[in-house]
C-alpha cells in the first residue's frame, strides 16, 4: 500500500474536521500577528504532518497493554438494559 498523496491527506483532514464541526476555511489566509491565529495553510500543513506520522503509533495503543488503563478497556455502560436488549449481554461484551 502506497502512502497517501498530499491531496488525499488534505481531503481526509478536511472531512474529519467537518465531521467534528470544524471549518478550516474560517482561519485567515494571511498571518495576523495581532491574534496569532495560524493561517489556513499553516494549520493544514501541521495537521498533514500529524496525520502522516502519528496515527500508526496511536493505532497500536491498547488499554489492555497497560494495567493502569485497564478500566478503559471496559467502560461502564450508561444504559445497561438497552445494551442487554440489543446484545443479550449486560456487560456490553466486556469480560
Amino acid at each position: 500500500m502506497s502512502a497517501p498523496t498530499t491531496k488525499q491527506l488534505d481531503a481526509y483532514i478536511r472531512t474529519r474536521l467537518a465531521l467534528a464541526g470544524v471549518d478550516l476555511d474560517k482561519l485567515p489566509e494571511v498571518s495576523d500577528p495581532a491574534t496569532g491565529a495560524p493561517t489556513r495553510a499553516e494549520a493544514l500543513r501541521s495537521l498533514r504532518s500529524f496525520v502522516a506520522s502519528t496515527p500508526a503509533a496511536l493505532a497500536g495503543w491498547g488499554a489492555e497493554a497497560r494495567p493502569e488503563y485497564a478500566q478503559q478497556a471496559s467502560p461502564p455502560l450508561i444504559y445497561p438494559s438497552i445494551t442487554e436488549a440489543w446484545t443479550a449481554d449486560a456487560t456490553g461484551g466486556a469480560r
